[in-house]
């Protein structure tokens, strides 16, 4: 029952901007959307396969799985992707970087992501913590 409720709950977001809410361990494989998203949670989501032209800024991905998701030219601005499952994920001209919040808390966080054959062309990193994948 928890799938459905998340499918009908991320249904009925607004399109524009999305702020403060908690998407943690949802089940939402193969979702779609062009949103603005503030300072949201999907630590623990599964988004395999989700399709994301969006942008994320303070947004919490620890231990999401976003294996095989469509990211390209989405943008995270500040976000933890600690953990989180990238595999064969696209993400041809994505960005990934900070928030000028006059410190370091405001930047990227990359640890212990899983890059295995994601797509990385034009995909660019720009003071963000952790370890920058080499290759795609």
């Amino acid at each position: 029952m928890a799938h459905r409720t998340d499918r009908l709950r991320w249904a009925a977001l607004p399109y524009g901007a999305v702020r403060g809410e908690s998407f943690a361990g949802a089940d939402l494989t193969s979702v779609q959307v062009k949103n603005w998203f503030d300072r949201c949670d999907f630590s623990g989501a599964d988004l395999r396969h989700a399709t994301f032209a969006a942008t994320f800024k303070m947004c919490s991905f620890v231990g999401a799985n976003l294996r095989g998701a469509h990211l390209r030219g989405a943008h995270f601005v500040g976000c933890d992707l600690t953990d989180a499952d990238l595999r064969d994920a696209d993400l041809t001209g994505a960005s990934f970087s900070y928030v000028n919040t006059g410190s370091d808390n405001g930047r990227t966080i990359l640890n212990g992501i899983r890059w295995d054959g994601a797509q990385l062309g034009g995909t660019t990193f720009k003071r963000v913590v952790g370890q920058i994948p080499t290759s795609g």
